[in-house]
């Protein structure tokens, strides 16, 4: 066994498991965290993680040699290949010189690894004061109904092949929210459907792809979308009827919940809180400057 549950148990402040993110907390247990370290030396993905729908080898995996492990706090180191690479820590524990040892190991792992970058990734509890970084957000599919949308939204795939068109014009737009990427999976390999919202017969909205997985404990639930607004149809709730008509397509098709992240402080986190969806916890990652193997700085 490579961690002691009563060790980890009591300072998992948020659901949150390296190289897999947010999780439900009915799903926390110590085989889920050891199951990291087991697909860790040949880059396999666990039958339950959302990455896995993008297909290829897991691009983050546990450095299972560097794990501390104490009574009352864990670091976990991981490993980022994908481009110039990144080490990041997962730091978990309340003593006050828990971000500092994290950050100390980060800087060493970024020498070892001759990664470009290194970060220090803390989960905090849902009633922590003045948060930052991401907001954990539970939508649970069996509290109540989720009505559908009303709005100018359908599948990409339903409206006119005038308007599918312009789905590519309004992904290189919103590159920075991921559609770019996923206009090049929906031509290439394919993925499940986009729900758009559509003026003046161009697409200025979207979510997606809808798709449903099973977790780890073999719950259905509603993967995590890419969604986002082009800046020129914002204000008139469309953010909001996308929202509604995902949430109704996965609910309708047996999703019992769904889990995401948003910006604390952004539109997409106001959205969903007015929307009801249940706070697990906050992710605050700080980077780590490194100058030849050793800690300049931790910035926010």
């Amino acid at each position: 066994m490579v961690f002691r549950w009563d060790w980890l148990r009591p300072v998992l402040t948020a659901p949150v498991v390296p190289t897999l993110g947010p999780v439900h907390p009915h799903a926390l247990s110590v085989d889920l965290f050891e199951a990291t370290f087991l697909v860790a030396s040949d880059r396999r993905f666990l039958p339950y993680d959302k990455d896995r729908r993008w297909g290829g080898e897991k691009q983050e995996v546990v450095l299972a040699d560097d794990l501390v492990h104490h009574p009352d706090y864990t670091l976990i180191p991981t490993l980022l290949t994908r481009g110039r690479g990144a080490v990041k820590v997962f730091a978990y524990g309340y003593r006050s010189d828990v971000p500092d040892q994290a950050a100390e190991l980060a800087a060493k792992l970024a020498a070892v690894h001759g990664v470009a970058s290194a970060r220090v990734v803390r989960p905090l509890a849902a009633d922590t004061p003045h948060s930052r970084g991401v907001r954990i957000q539970l939508q649970d599919f069996k509290a109540r109904r989720c009505p559908p949308s009303g709005g100018p939204i359908q599948r990409l795939e339903d409206w006119p092949a005038p308007v599918r068109s312009t789905f590519t014009t309004f992904a290189q737009t919103m590159a920075a929210d991921g559609f770019a990427f996923l206009d090049r999976r929906m031509k290439t390999k394919g993925c499940g459907p986009v729900l758009v919202a559509v003026l003046e017969d161009r697409v200025v909205g979207a979510i997606g792809p809808m798709e449903i997985g099973s977790d780890p404990t073999g719950v259905a639930q509603l993967m995590p979308q890419y969604f986002a607004v082009h800046p020129d149809a914002r204000g008139c709730g469309l953010g909001r009827h996308l929202w509604r008509a995902a949430m109704h397509w996965g609910q309708t098709r047996g999703a019992a919940y769904l889990i995401l992240q948003t910006e604390v402080g952004g539109a997409s986190e106001h959205l969903c809180r007015t929307e009801g969806l249940v706070t697990l916890g906050f992710v605050d990652a700080s980077t780590v400057c490194v100058l030849h193997g050793s800690v300049r700085d931790a910035l926010p």
